[in-house]
């Protein structure tokens, strides 16, 4: 939620050749309807699972979410990684894409494609490759080139956005050398205690036949995909719906949140992962759904619930999607059914929405992007705005005072157009390009027994009920195998119900097309999966926009590094004590280097090591995984420590044990020096 959760606007005040569109979907992007001829059973896929890193620098970044420009990486508390899940079936191939991160952006989107394009000719293409977000709030922001998620980042960077692209192919090209036969189970279940509706004013406004599908006001579905290969587990996928954010806004580390615990207690407690050892026989994702109303902050307040404590927090919540998974696994079975998908562009500030799909049968418009001032107001329950007051005097933002300033004038008819809301900017309209996109992608994909809606908006559940409900009875299959994905392949914020839309909470606020974005949503889908089910192409439609030459930055740079008088890079400033006792905390800091130098990217900056009977030093934790965290500071202009912290599992091996970190130096030549510092060895058990 990027212009959400503060006082974005009030508080920061005081390209490359567009692709070309084709003419229509061609017919070999892998299209296939329900009613298509099953897919063999067992053994009768081809599977392929990859996983890659896509954390940014872990310093002086801004973090994309809360939209707080005070909001700056310092450090890392649980890597973000992108999974990658390859599905074929008969020369069809439909690529799952899971990035820990806040958002795909279409720079992201266009940048991916274009990489596997490089690398694999036609074989991945926009109408088969789908890319979701968990929609973490702890993440590096900046590799959207659209101005309004880029204000509070101060601009495009470039080290975020090749992280994310670089990551998210690595990923994929990973699944695809992994390829080999393979089966599906799918499995259902509830999870009721992970989520609550922050929004319960807005939802209440929602007719009785869609409040009785959600009793609690929550949606519990979860939905689990289960890849296996030789008749071994390969890889889960696990859709639920609840916000990445039980992280606050005051949190520095970089994070992949409560789904990235999931995963991480998937893959690496319960399977023995370990990400530095090259590929990994288990892949596990939690991807969202329609989450744009669902917290996990249970007693609706920032880090709260079900403890005051965000670590804990995010690791409850995390072992509760984790566990739920493995429990609607137990009751899973095996899936068939052919694999296809199909995607087309939509121009959300210009649909006409047939009467079948508004609340009174009247044709309706959509309207170009517009945020209302419930948005500039923040979402109570995730975090809103910081507290204190305005802006004080004389602090300005350069990235906005370069791009002239938020206040461009409303006219009358966007007001009418984007009517109960009251407008605080109508970003469609800004200079010196619109600030959001309004060309994004829908797409249809269908994977065994399971059906996605993906779509680049933030969904809220009886939103996504209504579009699931359209595909289900287009496509003439039952409700609970359609699923509403949100956060694919673009962001534009959120997607109400025009009943939500009247109460212009935080969601409706930010539903920036107006009234009857939901309706547009509805009429396309059902234009989709009507040519989806009968195996016929669709026109592309408009071309999506490529800014990506008109993209300021004014994040300061890191310059070159130095030490103390008297200390060299790597040497310890506070060794850990000489021992410890199981589910003790050990302490170290070091000299250290800015982390923008070498961001250690599907590396780490700390081993701990243990040694074994041999004498020899051996990994066993690392920066990244939930025991290590890695805390960085400056000290003066240009002296950095890293502090590091683990906390000593109570099942962990008794004996010699240290700590060594790595980074790299920048020289004021220019000249990057790797260095290595390692503690005194302590005692454990």
């Amino acid at each position: 939620m990027p212009l959400s959760r503060r006082t974005v606007l009030a508080r920061t005040v005081a390209g490359s050749a567009t692709l070309a569109a084709a003419a229509t979907v061609p017919a070999v992007s892998g299209v296939l309807g329900a009613s298509a001829t099953a897919a063999p059973g067992s053994d009768g896929y081809e599977i392929g699972v990859g996983i890659s890193d896509i954390a940014g620098p872990a310093a002086e970044c801004g973090m994309m979410g809360y939209s707080q420009l005070e909001q700056q990486t310092a450090g890392i508390h649980l890597r973000p990684r992108a999974r990658a899940f390859i599905i074929g079936d008969g020369g069809r191939r439909v690529v799952f894409v899971v990035a820990e991160n806040g958002m795909i952006f279409q720079s992201v989107h266009r940048g991916v494609l274009a990489e596997l394009a490089r690398r694999f000719g036609d074989r991945y293409t926009e109408q088969n490759v789908v890319l979701t977000s968990t929609h973490s709030h702890a993440t590096c922001g900046g590799s959207s080139n659209d101005y309004a998620y880029n204000l509070s980042i101060l601009g495009f960077q470039q080290q975020v956005y090749d992280a994310e692209v670089d990551g998210i192919v690595e990923a994929i090209a990973a699944a695809d050398a992994d390829l080999g036969p393979g089966s599906l189970a799918l499995g259902h279940g509830e999870l009721h205690d992970a989520s609550v509706n922050r929004s319960r004013v807005a939802w209440e406004l929602n007719p009785v036949a869609d409040k009785q599908h959600f009793p609690g006001a929550i949606d519990p579905a979860v939905t689990v995909l289960s890849l296996a290969k030789g008749g071994r587990q390969v890889g889960a996928i696990t859709w639920f719906a609840t916000h990445c954010t039980s992280m606050t806004n005051a949190n520095r580390l970089i994070s992949a949140d409560n789904k990235g615990f999931a995963s991480f207690s998937y893959e690496h407690i319960e399977h023995g992962v370990r990400y530095l050892d090259g590929a990994p026989d288990f892949v596990a994702a939690f991807a969202q759904t329609n989450a744009g109303d669902m917290s996990p902050n249970l007693n609706l307040r920032p880090g709260s619930g079900p403890t005051e404590d965000e670590f804990e927090n995010t690791r409850i919540i995390g072992d509760r999607q984790y566990r739920a998974s493995k429990a609607a696994l137990a009751q899973a079975r095996s899936t068939n059914g052919p694999v296809g998908s199909m995607l087309c562009y939509i121009d959300l500030a210009d649909i006409a929405v047939d009467g079948r799909f508004t609340p009174d049968g009247q044709p309706r418009h959509t309207a170009p992007a517009a945020a209302g001032v419930s948005l500039v107001a923040g979402s109570v329950e995730d975090g809103p705005g910081l507290p204190g007051g305005p802006i004080p005097e004389g602090v300005r933002n350069p990235f906005l005072d370069a791009l002239g300033g938020p206040n461009a004038s409303t006219p009358a008819w966007l007001a009418d157009a984007q009517a109960p809301k009251a407008i605080a900017a109508p970003l469609g309209l800004m200079p010196p390009v619109a600030w959001v996109p309004n060309v994004v992608p829908i797409q249809l994909v269908r994977l065994g027994e399971l059906y996605l809606a993906a779509a680049g908006g933030e969904f809220t559940i009886t939103a996504g009920l209504r579009v699931r409900r359209v595909v289900a009875e287009t496509l003439g299959v039952p409700l609970e195998r359609v699923l509403m994905q949100g956060y694919a392949n673009a962001y534009h914020e959120y997607v109400t119900t025009p009943e939500e839309y009247d109460a212009q909470q935080y969601e409706g606020a930010s539903t920036l097309f107006g009234r009857y974005t939901l309706g547009a949503y509805q009429q396309e889908f059902a234009r989709l999966a009507t040519a989806f089910a009968a195996s016929r192409a669709v026109p592309r439609g408009p071309a999506p926009r490529d800014v990506s030459n008109l993209q300021p930055n004014f994040q300061p740079g890191a310059g070159p590094d130095a030490a103390a008088p008297g200390r060299g890079f790597g040497d310890v400033l506070t060794q850990p004590a000489p021992s410890y006792a199981l589910g003790g905390r050990v302490t170290a800091e070091f000299v250290s280097a800015h982390p923008k130098h070498d961001t250690r990217r599907n590396g780490t900056f700390l081993e701990v090591q243990r040694q074994n009977a041999a004498g020899e030093w051996v990994r066993v934790a690392n920066e990244g995984e939930w025991a290590v965290k890695f805390f960085w500071s400056k000290r003066g202009t240009a002296e950095s420590v890293a502090r590091f912290t683990w906390d000593i599992p109570a099942d962990a091996t008794p004996g010699r044990y240290r700590l060594q970190h790595y980074a790299a130096s920048l020289s004021a030549d220019g000249a990057l020096h790797p260095f290595t510092g390692t503690t005194n060895d302590f005692q454990v058990g």
